[in-house]
């Protein structure tokens, strides 16, 4: 599947993970819209890296927890690229605290919930309207929609319950919007990474450098943002075509069950 001339929309693409979704799509040619929080020039950094590659890209200043950021999102990709062809629902948060479930409090669940997984969620509806309305109009429209969970969708972590609840209902909204999308041809995949190093765990890294030393994972060392995002391109070029609806496990056989 070529990306000539194709447009992805990466959530929090600026950086982490996002970043290194969109660093393997550039290299593939895609044009990228690219949506934070955080003013663009404290992206520039990253943006400039990108369109020294080559790559087109534009950046959107987006919430999205707030679905009434969705609207000028979505539009203001179309009126930039003149289409939208993959979604990929990355970004996302860690709890304010690490809190025991028996003490965690309601102010951090909401926040959480609400950029991890209500914001996907209704973002997903307003761009798979779209979505739709191309494939209507294109019979050789190509499009796709990615969400990138975690391990933690199966995985308990009682000092993070409320992360763990959002990424297991994006694994279900993944499975729902292949459900309702697969009439228009629009496979929709889950990625689910396990322990990346990004600034989200930086402040774990002791912990984790010694549990990867331990035999946490069957690969003993940490993932990286570029292989969630060589998955992503992976996914998004066809490359496993007739698998709407999967998961893709980028985690170094840390959930594989081992006698």
């Amino acid at each position: 599947m070529t990306s000539d001339a194709r447009v992805a929309l990466v959530t929090g693409g600026g950086r982490g993970i996002g970043l290194g979704i969109s660093r393997r799509l550039a290299a593939e040619g895609w044009r990228l819209a690219i949506c934070g929080m955080r003013p663009e020039e404290a992206v520039a950094p990253a943006l400039s890296a990108l369109r020294e590659g080559g790559a087109e890209v534009a950046y959107f200043q987006a919430d999205i927890a707030r679905t009434e950021d969705h609207g000028p999102l979505i539009d203001g990709v179309r009126q930039r690229f003149g289409a939208l062809h993959a979604l990929v629902n990355n970004a996302g948060v860690a709890p304010l605290d690490r809190a025991d479930i028996l003490e965690a409090g309601e102010d951090s669940f909401d926040r959480v919930i609400g950029i991890n997984l209500r914001g996907p969620y209704f973002l997903t509806q307003r761009a798979a309207r779209l979505m739709a309305e191309q494939a209507r109009a294109d019979p050789g429209y190509r499009g796709a929609v990615v969400f990138v969970t975690s391990i933690s969708a199966t995985v308990a972590s009682i000092n993070r319950g409320d992360y763990c609840l959002s990424k297991a209902g994006l694994a279900m909204a993944a499975r729902l919007w292949a459900v309702r999308l697969a009439e228009y041809g629009i496979p929709v995949y889950e990625v689910r990474p396990g322990v990346i190093s990004t600034d989200m765990t930086a402040a774990v890294a002791e912990k984790y450098d010694r549990l990867f030393a331990d035999g946490l994972a069957l690969e003993r060392r940490w993932g990286t943002p570029d292989d969630v995002g060589s998955a992503v391109a992976a996914l998004l070029r066809g490359d496993l075509p007739y698998a709407t609806g999967q998961v893709v496990m980028v985690d170094g056989g840390m959930t594989v069950p081992v006698l």
